[in-house]
């Protein structure tokens, strides 16, 4: 205990640097800050309160979903003590030969079919009831489009959704494939209101099943497919006329990069397009984030989860032979999206906690609870500083004839002029 009163009077000065009011207490009531803080924190570890003061928030974060730290404080509050209790820059890393190298092995050996189904399933999973708390009507687990700031989240989604049709300038008949089709947000927006033969392709099992329900009820059996697949088994399957992938290649891991995008250039169609969007890193050369926080989200939200900056993206994508032919970054736009779901679970926790005990026992909920509260808080904090980015990525395949398109030598349907997309 005399331990954790020195590391507690160290802290004093950290305190007072902060942008809000906070204090740090002891198990046995031992406080330094003022009592009613903006933020508060107990602390009963004494390996969390050394974390605390050198900048490790990710594992802190990790002591309080196990219990070992209590923290009180509206999400916002919270995260902006966070931002200035850091050490250094959580992005500016740069891996040697011995850490890409294996960094590498970790990737190949994370990213096989069974892995990546359970990994998938680990998160999306959890509960479509709990989700549906705080997600917007259609649930599209995904950086929002706030096209016009006053949009509210549903409306902002539905922004999103629009948008990536536009872009893909999909037509009707059109075979449209969406690789990671969640539930169901975008096939449905592209069959209802652009009129294409939609597939979409899981590894979620409560997904699947809850897309095939709304596939029945809105009368879309002929027009809207939906499979419990992987990206990598697709043989048989005729190449489609446009392709999506929105919040996926975030799950296929650095080493497999490649086959993705290789994948993408099989399935498509000659002049075809395709939409790749995703969340990429904010540095150059970091896979996650540091300061525990890449740690906390592979721990207990995403596991298997990989992040790239969007150079890297670009570099895979134009390996396969792909086109590079618009790229957008919407990372401000994902920020107001995720403080957006912090605002609906906080709104929502009573609810969320019956649902959760409901399915599994209460000290689970409670875990997972504390999880998903700093999570989306933390990744909020993270694209409004930068740490993460969010890009869309259009691309074409050329089909090598120089007379296709508008313009001699554009090789596809892409007229190499945006304003179509706005319209």
């Amino acid at each position: 205990m005399g331990f954790m009163k020195n590391l507690l009077s160290t802290l004093e000065p950290v305190l007072a640097k902060l942008p809000v009011t906070a204090s740090i207490q002891l198990a046995s009531g031992e406080r330094i800050g003022p009592e009613h803080s903006a933020v508060q924190l107990i602390f009963r570890s004494p390996k969390a309160l050394a974390a605390l003061l050198d900048g490790q928030v990710g594992s802190v974060g990790s002591a309080v979903v196990e219990g070992w730290v209590d923290i009180h404080g509206k999400p916002r509050d919270i995260m902006a003590a966070a931002a200035v209790l850091l050490q250094g820059d959580p992005v500016q890393h740069r891996p040697t030969w011995l850490e890409q190298t294996v960094s590498k092995a970790k990737s190949l050996a994370m990213h096989t079919l069974s892995r990546d189904a359970e990994q998938i399933q680990f998160h999306y999973d959890l509960s479509d009831d709990f989700y549906a708390l705080w997600l917007d009507p259609r649930r599209v687990y995904s950086c929002a489009y706030y096209k016009d700031q006053s949009m509210n989240l549903a409306q902002a989604q539905e922004a999103k959704l629009d948008h990536i049709c536009k872009k893909l300038k999909l037509q009707p008949g059109e075979r449209f494939w969406d690789i990671g089709s969640g539930w169901g947000g975008l096939i449905f927006w592209a069959a209802e209101h652009y009129g294409v033969q939609a597939h979409g392709i899981t590894l979620s099992r409560n997904q699947y099943e809850y897309v095939q329900r709304r596939i029945t009820e809105k009368g879309l059996q002929g027009q809207v497919k939906v499979e419990l697949r992987d990206y990598r088994q697709m043989d048989g399957v005729q190449p489609f006329d446009k392709i999506g992938s929105v919040g996926m290649f975030e799950h296929v891991g650095s080493a497999n990069l490649p086959e993705y995008f290789q994948t993408i250039y099989r399935m498509l169609k000659p002049g075809g397009l395709a939409l790749v969007h995703g969340i990429t890193a904010g540095g150059v050369g970091n896979a996650e984030l540091g300061a525990g926080m890449g740690e906390f989200i592979n721990r207990y939200i995403f596991p298997g989860g990989e992040l790239m900056h969007v150079s890297r993206v670009l570099h895979d994508l134009a390996a396969s032979r792909l086109e590079m032919v618009d790229t957008e970054n919407l990372r401000p736009h994902y920020a107001r999206t995720l403080w957006a779901w912090s605002d609906g679970l906080e709104a929502q926790m009573e609810p969320a906690r019956a649902i959760l005990e409901a399915q599994y026992d209460v000290d689970k909920a409670e875990r997972a609870l504390r999880a998903y509260r700093l999570y989306l808080a933390g990744c909020a904090m993270a694209f409004e500083r930068g740490w993460i980015a969010l890009h869309q990525m259009l691309c074409s395949k050329p089909d090598g004839d120089l007379q296709t398109g508008v313009m001699k030598g554009a090789q596809s349907s892409y007229p190499f002029n945006r304003e179509y997309i706005y319209r």
